[in-house]
């Protein structure tokens, strides 16, 4: 069997985009759990991370809208909502994915691990924010919270402005021996939730949480490397990576080698928002060691995936 890193994609947390309630969430991560389930019941060792876009959005949010009603009310340092959000979304997978266990009589024990990342002060993402976060202002409020917080704002689609922050590329991860430790152990773990918090090595071991968010995929790259994993699967909306995608030319991809992928994004087959981070993630994974093996597919055929007969498996 294998050590496998599933990426969950947002649709695997909030399947409806209009409902964001905790409530309607914990129904998503129930029916999340029976796929995860199937890879754990078939033997392999499972280590889960996640996306957290909508939910640190909302905590930020609320600290806004909080701090607009009454301004003794602080809003939250941006690293704190994502660990913030790394909790609750870990303890209601951990709810689901324990449930489902005990119904098909499997004792493994599962922990999130509230994770801090590394990212290079330099990185170039410091220098032009793009991932906005949070609630929109009018330009006055905007330039107010630039003069007193330092934002950077920008007006986003006519709808008004938002806070950008940036999105530089992880490093390393603070609790990798913790989390070595318990996958060693049997125990399922839920790590680099949101891609981690990201932090910078002031030096002498001192590390400070800096308002960016590292991406999801990438996140999951780095810790599938550390715990020397066998797969990364990246889940997402769709079943396979597509080239001409919603286009009369369409194709799925069944299998994919690194110079294939290299060419279709030269091509520009894959969006940035959505598939290209995807595919350049699974790129860095297969290329890190011979014998790794990348896919990309989605939640509901991921042990189908996993055995190659859907997705779309990325190898050298």
């Amino acid at each position: 069997m294998s050590k496998i890193v599933v990426a969950l994609g947002g649709n695997a947390l909030q399947a409806n985009p209009n409902d964001k309630s905790a409530e309607t969430q914990l129904k998503t991560c129930i029916e999340t759990a029976k796929p995860i389930v199937d890879l754990i019941e078939e033997g392999h060792e499972v280590v889960i991370a996640h996306g957290n876009g909508p939910q640190v959005g909302q905590l930020v949010a609320a600290y806004e809208t909080a701090a607009a009603v009454n301004e003794k009310n602080p809003i939250m340092p941006f690293p704190e909502c994502g660990a913030m959000s790394q909790g609750y979304i870990g303890y209601q997978l951990q709810q689901a994915i324990k449930e489902e266990m005990k119904k098909r009589g499997l004792s493994k024990e599962i922990a999130t691990v509230i994770t801090q990342v590394v990212v290079d002060e330099n990185d170039p993402a410091f220098k032009n924010p793009t991932k906005p976060v949070g609630s929109f202002f009018t330009e006055e409020q905007a330039k107010k919270l630039m003069d007193e917080k330092g934002y950077v704002m920008k007006e986003d689609a006519n709808r008004g402005w938002r806070r950008v922050v940036p999105s530089p590329l992880p490093k390393t991860v603070i609790e990798e021996p913790v989390i070595k430790t318990l996958v060693n152990a049997g125990h399922v773990v839920i790590t680099v939730g949101g891609g981690g918090i990201p932090v910078v090595d002031k030096g002498n071991g001192n590390l400070e949480g800096v308002p960016a968010v590292i991406d999801k995929d990438f996140a999951s790259e780095k810790i599938a490397e550390l715990l020397n994993a066998d797969k990364l699967v990246i889940l997402t909306a769709v079943e396979q990576v597509s080239i001409n995608f919603g286009k009369p030319n369409q194709k799925n991809i069944l299998k994919m080698t690194v110079d294939e992928a290299e060419r279709y994004i030269e091509e520009g087959h894959f969006a940035p928002g959505s598939m290209l981070p995807k595919v350049k993630a699974a790129l860095s994974f297969v290329q890190s060691k011979i014998g790794r093996i990348a896919v990309i597919t989605s939640l509901e055929k991921a042990k189908e995936s996993i055995m190659g007969l859907t997705g779309t498996t990325i190898t050298v």
